[in-house]
This record gives structure tokens, C-alpha cells and sequence, in this order.
């Protein structure tokens, strides 16, 4: 596949295809939930003028055509993970699907059963895996090891036993930006015998998931932290999807994945999310969409966040008043970072940057566990987090309005 221009898009380039930001505010809660470029608000925009709420009917033109677009949206969903179609549910959350899936296991599983959750969980896997201690199952703890917060292997090592049946871990946590090493944590589990579930929800904007290297047996994310609407996602390996027992509608064969989905799907956001996949097409250079070009647009955005990250946790670090919490380097952490302000509280530190421009996040962000070792909980951590738009000019925003 031959590349469609000759250069990329610049930075400049690419801020101008997201409206919220002509309002000329530092948003920096990425972590939270992106921001949409023109032509997905638009794929959004022209769905409903066409069609309303119309379904997926194959009786008449109209709802042909949106079924047509729930297969060019599950295959779009398939090559952004490089997966096949049929392993992949869309859904209104990744909650709401980790959810479905705990209900299938505690079918399958009982008392002696365990799962390992890892400390640096957000609650969306955690809380799922907690509900099957309701059927006799033990959850243990993988605690982040103190004070960089990293999840070391051999502390997953020793909890691992013959009754071990999931592992689950983040591909990169929420709010803290540690990314644990996730080759040889599923590879551990393997070797145990257990299932490992990963949660991409934060990695995903920042490295694309690519589940035929992650050892992984089943994964999440949100096209809406990727600069889309509001969608979930799911996927399951293949082996493993025929022989779960998920709750579904009679009439769904068993193991088919649109079980999972759970009603109607939001067709307009589904538009929404084609839209954004067009725009990483373009942003990786290609002229069609395919997963070369999500390739290419998942380096690209690396490199663009690199030099923002870097100046963002170089400043942070250099302030007297401010402690950032997790790696105090840019090894082992995507573009999010945790601190606090001393004399502050963190709600108090985000409520005066956001009366300057300049918006971050403060709480714990449903990263219960973490937050509780780290002793936080509740009031949490400020929290910036950068996408592939930030400019190094709106990172110098932050750091004076810290002042």
C-alpha cells in the first residue's frame, strides 16, 4: 500500500482538525476522554440527518444501509486491534462488557477458583472480577511495588498457583501512566494456566493494541478516549469465544459475538468512530484504511507526544511545591502524569488552573486500589494527561499557571 502524500501532517496541522480547540484552552484530561476531529462530529451529524433512529433492517434500503455500517464499523474495530471481526463486540462501554463477561465466567467458575487483579486497576477491571467472589471465587492482589508504583513479575510469580483461572491487568493505568510489562505478565499467566484480561482503555491513544503479540486473552478499550463518541469495545480470542457462556438473546447462536452487545447499537456513534478511524488513516499517511496505516499513525503519534511528555514531567519534577506520584522518568509511563500541589488540595490545585486556561482532572478516576496504597483515596491525585494535539505551548501554560 503506497502512502497517499508525500509528508505527514504537522502538528499545527492536525490541532485544526479539533474544533474544541479554537476555544483557546489547555485541555489536558485526555485521559478522561479525547476530543473529536471535524470529520467524526460530522459522520455523527450526517447519520441522524439521514437516518434518525432508524435500525438495522434488512427489509428496506435505509436499514440495509445501516447494517452495512455496523459490519464496516465491527471490521474497522477489528483492524485497529488487529484482530478478525467476529472476535470483537461494540458496546456502550468497556465497563458494561468487562460486566457481561464476569457473568459468563462465575458460570463457569467456583469455590477453590481464584483471580489476580493487579493494583493499579481501574475499577472497570476490578469490580466485574470482585462480583464472582459472590460464587465462592478468591480475588487476590498484585500490589504495585512503592514508591515508583510498578508491578513487578515476580510478585505475580508467587501469587500464581494451579487454581489460578484470570489474571487482570492494565495495559497502562489511568491515573498514574505506569505501563506494567505486559509480555511477560501474560506470559506468566500462560504458563500458570490462567486466562489474562487486559485493560487498554488508557494505552490504546497513545500505542495502539495489537492483540496477536500481546499474549492477552481478552482485551478492552474506548473508541471515545481515541477521539471518538461514546463506545466500548471488546475483544476475545478466538478459542475461547465459542465456550462462554455470556448472557444472551434466545435467538443468538452461541458464541457469537453480538450476544455480548446487549440491545441496539448506537449507529450514530458508530458513524462517529468510522469518522475518527478516517482521520488516523490520513494522520499515518495512506490512502486506504488498513492496519499498516494504523500502524504508521500509532508512530506517529508517539512521536509527536514524546517531546510534549518529556517537557511535562521535566517541569513537574523541577517544581518545588508539586510530588509526582509513579515513575519519575519517562520509562514505563504513557502521556499521563499524577501529582499534587502542596497546600492544596487537588480539587483546589484543577479548579485554579481551569480559572487560567488551563484544564486537568482531580480525584482518584475509579482508580480505587492504586489511590489506597499510595494512601490518596479519596481525594486523589491532580491529574494532566496529553494526546497527540498537545503543543509544548499549552504544557508551558500549565506549568505557569502552577505558580
Amino acid at each position: 500500500m503506497t502512502l497517499a502524500t508525500a509528508s505527514l501532517p504537522t502538528r499545527d496541522d492536525l490541532r485544526a482538525q479539533f474544533p474544541p480547540l479554537a476555544h483557546g484552552r489547555a485541555y489536558l484530561d485526555n485521559a478522561a476522554g479525547g476530543l473529536l476531529p471535524a470529520r467524526s462530529i460530522a459522520a455523527v451529524t450526517e447519520h441522524l440527518t439521514r437516518y434518525g433512529a432508524t435500525n438495522a433492517m434488512p427489509g428496506h434500503q435505509p436499514g440495509r444501509e445501516i447494517l452495512a455500517l455496523k459490519t464496516r464499523a465491527r471490521e474497522a474495530t477489528a483492524l485497529f486491534l488487529n484482530a478478525a471481526p467476529e472476535d470483537v463486540a461494540l458496546a456502550q462501554s468497556a465497563t458494561a462488557l468487562t460486566f457481561r463477561l464476569a457473568v459468563a465466567l462465575a458460570r463457569l467458575w467456583g469455590p477453590g477458583d481464584e483471580v489476580i487483579l493487579s493494583g493499579l486497576e481501574h475499577e472497570s477491571n476490578a469490580s466485574p472480577w470482585r462480583e464472582l467472589q459472590r460464587v465462592g471465587v478468591t480475588v487476590k492482589v498484585w500490589h504495585a511495588r512503592q514508591p515508583d508504583m510498578t508491578l513487578h513479575p515476580e510478585d505475580l510469580a508467587a501469587l500464581l498457583s494451579p487454581r489460578t483461572r484470570l489474571v487482570a491487568v492494565t495495559a497502562g493505568s489511568n491515573a498514574l501512566g505506569v505501563t506494567p510489562d505486559l509480555g511477560a505478565i501474560t506470559a506468566l499467566a500462560r504458563a500458570a494456566g490462567a486466562w489474562t484480561m487486559v485493560d487498554a482503555v488508557h494505552a490504546a491513544p497513545h500505542a495502539f493494541p495489537d492483540v496477536q503479540t500481546l499474549g492477552a486473552d481478552f482485551l478492552t478499550f474506548s473508541p471515545y478516549k481515541v477521539w471518538a463518541p461514546h463506545l466500548g469495545a471488546l475483544w476475545i480470542r478466538p478459542e475461547l469465544r465459542a465456550t462462554l457462556p455470556w448472557s444472551r438473546l434466545d435467538f443468538v447462536p452461541a458464541g457469537d459475538i453480538t450476544g455480548l452487545e446487549h440491545g441496539t447499537p448506537q449507529f450514530e456513534l458508530l458513524a462517529g468512530w468510522l469518522g475518527t478511524l478516517d482521520y488516523l488513516r490520513e494522520l499515518g499517511g495512506y490512502a486506504e484504511l488498513t492496519r499498516a496505516a494504523l500502524d504508521s499513525a500509532s508512530a506517529r503519534i508517539q512521536a509527536l507526544e514524546a517531546p510534549v511528555m518529556a517537557r511535562l514531567l521535566r517541569g513537574l519534577l523541577a517544581h518545588d511545591r508539586v510530588t509526582v506520584y509513579g515513575p519519575q522518568g519517562l520509562a514505563g509511563r504513557v502521556g499521563t502524569v499524577a501529582f499534587r500541589l502542596s497546600g492544596e488540595t487537588p480539587e483546589q490545585t484543577a479548579w485554579r488552573l481551569s480559572e487560567r486556561g488551563v484544564d486537568v482532572a482531580a480525584g482518584h478516576f475509579y482508580a480505587v486500589q492504586p489511590l489506597k496504597d499510595l494512601g490518596l483515596y479519596p481525594e486523589g491525585v491532580v491529574r494532566a494527561s496529553i494526546a497527540h494535539y498537545t503543543s509544548e505551548a499549552e504544557i508551558e501554560r500549565l506549568l505557569t499557571a502552577l505558580e
